[in-house]
């Protein structure tokens, strides 16, 4: 329940920063405009993995607050 959650968040956390790092390391040399655009998706990324990680799985007690 919770490790899946939080792998599922550490995952799409990883993605957004390998999009950033790549895009500004070397995609920019090849082109600037598909780093803007890996860097626009890395921006939506965090925020989805916020929702990610903080919604309750269908085995989670949503009455205790644990």
């Amino acid at each position: 329940m919770y490790a899946r959650r939080r792998r599922r968040y550490f995952t799409l956390m990883a993605v957004c920063l390998t999009l950033f790092v790549s895009a500004w390391a070397f995609v920019r040399l090849w082109s600037v405009p598909v780093a803007v655009a890996m860097c626009v998706i890395a921006m939506v990324i965090p925020p989805a993995a916020a929702i990610v990680g903080n919604r309750r799985g269908p085995d989670d007690r949503w009455w205790d607050e644990e």
